[in-house]
């Protein structure tokens, strides 16, 4: 059994990236799965995750601009944006990161993912044009 943590744009996955998703979730045999509960792709994960019955940790922003409305099993402290990414990261095993462009600074998805390098993390980041990179 596995902990899964999800990073993604707000502006959602695309179906090439929900469709990876999705398969490299049935692919696991999965404990939990972390995410931070905001619009786009977070929302996207959580409803297709509380499908397959998993058991679900939301990591709500102290910034409720972006949350959506998730049911969680479990609801971690609420975080600021980058202290709540990093403690996604830091509970799971594997990150799974949905990122709206290529790696650049000021985002929350891609400073999730370098985080998750640091902390040696196995990444899988499916990208909008398909491309997959496993890291």
């Amino acid at each position: 059994m596995v902990k899964i943590g999800f990073t993604g744009s707000r502006h959602g996955m695309n179906i090439e990236q929900f469709n990876e998703f999705k398969q490299i979730i049935l692919s696991k045999e999965i404990e939990e799965f972390h995410h931070g509960m905001c619009v786009g792709a977070d929302k996207q994960a959580h409803d297709f995750i509380k499908s397959e019955k998993i058991k679900i940790i939301g990591h709500p922003p102290v910034i409720k601009t972006l949350i959506a409305d998730c049911e969680c099993n479990i609801y971690m402290e609420e975080q600021d944006y980058l202290d709540r990414n990093k403690n996604i990261v830091d509970k799971t095993e594997i990150l799974i990161a949905t990122p709206n462009t290529e790696e650049k600074i000021r985002s929350g998805t891609w400073s999730t993912i370098r985080y998750a390098r640091k902390k040696n993390k196995k990444i899988y980041i499916f990208y909008k044009n398909g491309t997959i990179k496993i890291e």
